[in-house]
């Protein structure tokens, strides 16, 4: 099988000649993919020798909603989508004044172990590769009819440890031919692989990188956070200067409040010490309750914030959205989880959160 989705048309254009077929056809192969067609027969300017072929060579298939659920509060959307090997991941559609924005996973599951995720829990499963980043964000705007103007990655998975099956999506979703979305409208989050960040320094991309910091100190960031104890905050933070210095892009540093761990003013006075004299974003973000985990929300943000805009430390509170709708990152794929083990067990399930099968 050929995973023809995660082509690019110059590549699909190569494997439509090896068929027998013009080079154009690649290109509109292509476009069909971005359309987000569900079935060959929607491809209805190929011939049907090219639709066969590609239904028998290609692997072609679409996710479908195991669950959706959508804020009363809000408007946001949290997806559940099945693959076809019959995993789940999830996927956010948030809106905002300036356009809507789609949060996606990069993994089936995570192997980083942060200690307030709970897309961690379970481990990873496997890579995603790039058409199912890409079906992600064209499904999610088809089923919702809201067009995607931004991108963050950072739902499910670490990306930089799925490095070229992102790289790839990047050049796909921001195809002219394709979705066309800009780099300048696509986040990517990283819990801080270091050679990874020095690497994507290197592509010259115009995205924007946000580190997932959560504390200033190595004590606490490897107890919240295992990947630390491979590389240390100093470490970190100096890979984020080569970064800026090759970029010249803001990074953007995530901090989850979380009381009694990294929310006092010590540490609020040592984040500043860290990040004085360079061009930084501290972005704020209000723990969200994990059940299997004893870390709480903490009751301090705004003193802390206050703290760091005295030292001259542009921070801003990550404003919550979906919270009536399980809408941060990894708790709707755990209760399915719990479901599948549950049913495993022999001990019934709740269709209503069973996603796997009919």
């Amino acid at each position: 099988m050929t995973d023809l989705k995660s082509m690019t048309p110059e590549e699909l254009s190569a494997w439509c000649v090896s068929q027998g077929q013009p080079a154009f056809r690649g290109k509109q192969l292509f476009q069909w993919f971005s359309r987000g067609v569900s079935s060959v027969e929607e491809m209805t300017n190929l011939p049907k020798a090219l639709r066969e072929t590609v239904l028998r060579e290609g692997g072609f298939s679409a996710p479908t909603v195991a669950r959706k659920q959508v804020s009363k509060l809000d408007g946001t959307i949290k997806y559940l989508w099945r693959l076809a090997d019959g995993n789940c991941i999830e996927t956010v559609l948030m809106r905002y004044r300036h356009g809507n924005s789609v949060c996606i996973s990069s993994q089936v599951g995570c192997a980083m172990g942060c200690a307030f995720c709970a897309s961690t829990l379970g481990g990873r499963v496997r890579n995603l590769t790039a058409a199912e980043l890409l079906d992600q964000v064209i499904f999610t705007q088809k089923d919702s009819g809201a067009p995607i103007s931004n991108i963050v990655l950072m739902g499910i998975g670490e990306p930089l440890d799925n490095y070229e099956n992102v790289k790839r999506f990047l050049t796909l979703v921001n195809h002219p031919d394709g979705m066309n979305i800009g780099m300048r409208h696509i986040s990517l989050s990283t819990c801080g692989l270091i050679k990874g960040i020095d690497r994507l320094a290197e592509e010259g991309l115009q995205l924007t990188l946000s580190v997932s910091l959560h504390a200033p100190d190595d004590e606490t960031r490897t107890r919240l956070m295992p990947v630390n104890r491979a590389c240390g905050v100093d470490a970190l933070l100096a890979a984020c200067r080569r970064y800026f210095e090759k970029t010249g892009r803001r990074i953007s540093y995530e901090y989850a409040m979380i009381d009694g761990v990294n929310d006092s003013p010590r540490q609020a006075a040592l984040l500043a010490d860290r990040l004085e004299g360079t061009v930084a974003h501290v972005n704020l973000i209000p723990l969200n309750h994990v059940e299997e985990s004893p870390l709480k929300p903490s009751p301090r943000v705004a003193a802390f914030q206050k703290q760091l805009e005295k030292r001259g430390i542009t921070a801003t509170v990550r404003r919550r959205l979906g919270s009536d709708i399980d809408a941060s990152c990894g708790q709707l794929r755990r209760k399915a989880m719990k479901a599948q083990q549950t049913a495993s067990e022999g001990k019934g399930d709740d269709p209503a959160w069973f996603p796997y099968g009919d």
